[in-house]
């Protein structure tokens, strides 16, 4: 159901980005399962540019029973932008979850008029797309921007409205980054480490996928590919911690 998606954003990153393959740990780029009513396939994929340090993607196949598409993409050190994020969830054709966001690393008001404030064009563009649902397992006032796309819909405004609103999230995204100076200056670069970091230690401690995973491939596996993959350097933030 999401593979155009996923083909137009290896296209769109491919042909104006020099990417190169970031490894994955083993056995956690690939897996199948035969848990549940139908076969299970996840598949990941990760690359990195001097200007994205991480590019990451994620496809569970499950047939009719779910369809799943997550991405983030995270900036260089260099460049204070958010990140971007995509969760696009289908089960049974029948539930479509669709979250979509430029998640913002700091909630200063200059950041956020400089890196949010660009969006509010184009979510208004979609307003079928933005529900006012409530978050359950995050804090909306966290790494949200007020301008998420965040709907439950079906299949024919996933293929269509849906469709529009990643390409023209993704388009934003980039011009954005186009436009952006990396930083020089040590301590700026120090302190969006310290934030991408924040928001792999904070978003692995609540991803609410965790479960999904471990019910088609096992708690052991989904821990590794929560901690080792998805979210890295919270593994890392732990480990200093203890």
């Amino acid at each position: 159901m999401y593979i155009p998606f996923l083909k137009h954003l290896e296209t769109t990153l491919g042909q104006r980005f020099r990417l190169q393959h970031r490894p994955i740990p083993d056995g956690l780029d690939h897996r199948v399962s035969d848990r549940g009513r139908c076969p299970a396939t996840i598949q990941s994929w990760c690359y990195q540019c001097p200007e994205l340090r991480k590019i990451r993607y994620t496809y569970i196949d499950a047939g009719e029973v779910s369809q799943i598409l997550n991405s983030v993409i995270y900036p260089s050190h260099h460049y204070d932008l958010p990140l971007l994020g995509v969760d696009f969830l289908s089960f049974g054709k029948v539930k479509n979850l669709i979250v979509m966001d430029f998640q913002p690393l700091f909630q200063d008001e200059a950041y956020l008029a400089k890196y949010i404030t660009p969006l509010q064009s184009l979510h208004d563009k979609y307003p079928d797309l933005s529900q006012n649902l409530e978050m359950k397992s995050y804090d909306a006032n966290q790494y949200f921007s007020k301008y998420l796309l965040f709907a439950k819909t079906d299949v024919n405004t996933v293929k269509t409205r849906v469709f529009e609103a990643f390409k023209d999230y993704l388009q934003l995204y980039l011009q954005m980054l186009d436009a952006a100076e990396p930083s020089t200056d040590p301590i700026a670069i120090q302190r969006v480490l310290k934030a991408q970091k924040d928001y792999d230690q904070y978003s692995a401690e609540r991803d609410p996928a965790s479960g999904l995973f471990s019910s088609y491939f096992g708690h052991d596996w989904s821990e590794r590919f929560l901690h080792e993959f998805l979210f890295e350097d919270a593994v890392q933030l732990a480990s200093v911690a203890g």
